[in-house]
């Protein structure tokens, strides 16, 4: 596809968001800046943007064949992806398969505990109150989704997990959480935006349950580049 890159319109922890000649359509640049803990903790993981670029593409395109609609359009380099324009849903979309971080810590619940079920949460993204946990009730009272929205957003949500679950699977990788978050077309269809990655997921090795994400570097464990690398090198040998 070919669009002209614009004026920047967004600059998030991880990516910059630019605006082109077709209003239709974004691009997408990714940092390899890395921020923790609500931005408290700022470092870099040399490398991250690229690996979460291409991760993020991958990762999108599978869905998409597995019937989830997607903001993703088109790669251009390493580091830039064409998507929709979207309207993002002010919502961080979480789904748990076992028990982690917050979760642990909220519930005293092990870290490493197998949950009964996927368990579906919702935080309100807003940096100044620390993303709350909001659920349905107040979503809909204060406008930020529609029932119908929701609705749909937790049905993509579910459908993410069945495929990337197994996906990872096959790869000798446990998917113990992640966020993603939505997007409204212009026509008001809700389809999944953001990224996929280890920046935005959990994923432990399945048989030694090693940690391969992020908390890495949240946690100081070390060897954070060689995390992002190793889930890649796993992907790509898929």
């Amino acid at each position: 596809m070919n669009v002209k890159k614009l004026n920047q319109i967004y600059e998030g922890k991880a990516k910059k968001v630019f605006a082109t000649d077709n209003p239709d359509f974004y691009i997408v640049e990714y940092k390899d800046d890395a921020t923790a803990f609500n931005g408290l903790k700022h470092g870099t993981i040399a490398g991250k943007g690229v690996i979460n670029n291409k991760m993020s593409n991958m990762m999108f395109m599978l869905l998409e064949k597995n019937g989830v609609r997607t903001h993703f359009v088109e790669q251009i380099n390493d580091r830039e992806t064409i998507v929709k324009a979207v309207k993002i849903v002010p919502l961080e979309i979480i789904i748990r398969n076992v028990a982690a971080g917050s979760f642990s810590k909220r519930y005293g619940v092990e870290e490493g505990t197998e949950l009964k079920a996927p368990t579906l949460e919702f935080s309100l993204k807003n940096d100044a109150l620390n993303d709350p946990l909001i659920n349905n009730s107040h979503i809909i009272a204060l406008g930020v989704a529609t029932e119908k929205e929701l609705s749909d957003i937790q049905a993509m949500a579910f459908k993410v997990n069945e495929v990337l679950k197994g996906f990872f699977a096959s790869i000798g990788v446990k998917l113990i959480d992640f966020k993603i978050e939505a997007g409204r077309l212009p026509n008001g269809d809700i389809i999944l935006a953001d990224e996929i990655s280890p920046d935005t997921c959990r994923f432990w090795d399945a048989e030694t349950n090693e940690k391969l994400d992020k908390d890495r570097f949240r946690r100081d464990l070390g060897g954070v580049e060689e995390a992002y690398q190793e889930i890649f090198r796993r992907i790509n040998s898929k």
